[in-house]
């Protein structure tokens, strides 16, 4: 029997015995009221006791089965989140291993992992040095926090991990798995360790969950990223910031749609603008971390139904707020969960809702942040809490909190070699950035390849882009428009067709950005590399910087 079907059956028998212990009282409540004198005829309350006795035996045999039935169930579910519980439990784990010199990358696993509990995953912690080929067999998914420790040591715990696995020949190809490296860029070899544990798995050929996530002493911005993708391993889009953003103030100035007809759901642009004292300063490559909004339809119903008054003032943090503006801005718990509580016991206690990140479009000099956006739905069909803020409620001339994350990990090479750019769908957005500064510094060496599905309604910044070509800014252009032709060509395939210009521009020093889907595009792309220069010198160009990914 499954974990629910006898949870369910627990539930039914518990309360068919609860019932019949019930009826048993009142069968004999009611034999007593119609004899209120026993000696006068004691046969009715005789007959009455009798059943109610009966009634309550099969309940007390029926409230133990129940008992038992849940037992049962408890005991299993925690045999599937204990060690060695089994393949089928491991398998649905989640591994978080961690390689620690201080205590840091313990505390980060740590709180890894209870984020992830929190959310319904079942999760095995471990120190790396405990962990062999036969635990990375067992499971589907790993996280790896890994430190780097004097010059570009793994730490002292990880010693016979390092010694027993990282010469090993093994084959991990059911492995999906993310590393947190963590460095400090004064160092020479900056997160050696976290690179070396990654190139060891993908020698393996475990597949990256998503790309590695360097630290640079502490970073908040980067732990907040590997916030973002536990957020979407464990499918949840409310796992709460370890800390908030430290938020500017931005101003909607413009929202419009880039593809109408298209037969993909609806993309926008949008323009913001920096308010009076904010810091409006960031590189191509950079990330926006936004701050949502829940939908005004839902902050609505929340207050109605808890008969609470969206003007009232609130004091968090020794700030007056409005109560309205301050629930918008937060995880909503159940109203049954809260219910009776007033505004000033409420605001204590909501959580800020978590941020969003998206890939900035445009460069300084533009003086705006433009950004590229497809609306996300959940199974539900309601809009996510980040697209649906930015391009449905948000009004023109709305304030949008927003803070600008380095991400040096996608900066484009600092002299005059080749770039080529590859991405599809949104990704372009932080190609075109790229792009732009590119040019904007005078470096024409640049090679665009782009995929969509429809030219006619996908095809992002055409006018742009295409003037760009055709000055000579833009070297080589490539587009893989998929639903256009009876054979699906996808960017990767325009890759794979060019591969002795690939090869050209890579002896020639080019380096490579790749951004967009990591389903499909980023490895589709990524086996094609491989395949054309070979794993020896795709290796060295990740290990060197020249093979740089921001994908999703």
């Amino acid at each position: 029997m499954s974990a629910s079907s006898s949870t369910r059956s627990g539930a039914w028998l518990g309360n068919l015995a609860v019932g019949l212990v019930l009826l048993s009282g009142a069968i004999a409540l009611l034999a007593w009221q119609r004899t209120p004198l026993a000696w006068a005829d004691p046969g009715p309350v005789r007959i009455g006791a009798a059943i109610a006795v009966i009634l309550a035996y099969v309940g007390a045999c029926t409230l133990g089965l129940a008992w038992r039935c849940r037992r049962q169930v408890a005991s299993t579910a925690v045999a599937a989140d204990e060690p060695g519980a089994g393949a089928t439990a491991a398998a649905r784990r989640v591994l978080v291993a961690f390689a620690s010199q201080t205590g840091f990358a313990e505390q980060l696993a740590t709180r890894t992992a209870q984020a992830l509990r929190a959310a319904g995953v079942l999760v095995e912690l471990r120190a790396l040095g405990a962990v062999d080929a036969d635990c990375l067999a067992a499971h589907e998914r790993a996280l790896f926090v890994a430190s780097t420790t004097g010059e570009g040591d793994a730490p002292d715990s990880a010693a016979g991990f390092v010694r027993d696995m990282l010469d090993a020949r093994l084959d991990l190809s059911r492995l999906h798995y993310g590393v947190l490296a963590l460095g400090d860029s004064e160092y020479v070899n900056y997160c050696a360790f976290g690179h070396r544990l990654e190139a060891w798995l993908q020698d393996a050929r475990a597949k990256p969950l998503f790309d590695l996530v360097e630290v640079d002493n502490g970073d908040d911005g980067a732990l907040r990223h590997w916030q973002h993708h536990l957020g979407q391993i464990a499918g949840r889009a409310d796992l709460p910031d370890w800390q908030v953003p430290d938020y500017g103030r931005w101003r909607l100035a413009a929202r419009d749609q880039v593809n109408p007809g298209s037969i993909g759901a609806p993309c926008f642009r949008l323009v913001l603008e920096p308010a009076p004292g904010t810091p409006a300063q960031w590189q191509a490559g950079d990330i926006a971390e936004v701050g949502p909004c829940q939908a005004p339809a839902d902050v609505a119903r929340w207050l109605a139904a808890l008969r609470l008054d969206a003007e009232a003032q609130v004091e968090v943090a020794g700030v007056s707020r409005r109560f309205g503006d301050l629930v918008a801005r937060s995880v909503l718990p159940a109203v049954d969960e809260v219910v009776g509580f007033p505004a000033a016991l409420l605001a204590a206690r909501l959580k800020p809702l978590p941020h969003r990140e998206f890939s900035i479009a445009s460069i300084p000099g533009d003086g705006v942040i433009e950004l590229l956006l497809r609306q996300m739905r959940g199974p539900d069909g309601r809009l996510g809490i980040g697209t649906g803020w930015l391009t449905e409620y948000a009004s023109i001339g709305a304030d949008i909190a927003l803070r600008v994350r380095g991400n040096p990990n996608f900066h484009a090479p600092p002299d005059a070699r080749p770039l080529i750019l590859i991405g599809n769908g949104t990704g372009l957005a932080g190609l075109r950035a790229l792009l732009r500064e590119r040019i904007a510094a005078g470096r024409h060496r640049n090679w665009l390849l782009f995929g969509e599905r429809n030219a006619a309604h996908d095809y992002y910044w055409r006018e742009e882009i295409e003037a760009a070509h055709a000055s000579g800014a833009l070297e080589r252009l490539d587009r893989a428009f998929s639903r256009d032709a009876p054979t699906r060509v996808y960017v990767q395939h325009r890759l794979l067709a060019q591969a002795q210009a690939l090869l050209e521009w890579v002896e020639q020093g080019a380096s490579i950005h790749v951004c967009g889907s990591l389903e499909g595009m980023a490895p589709g792309v990524d086996a094609v590399l491989r395949e054309v220069l070979g794993e020896a010198r795709v290796q060295g160009m990740l290990a060197s910087g020249r093979y740089r990914r921001d994908v999703y």
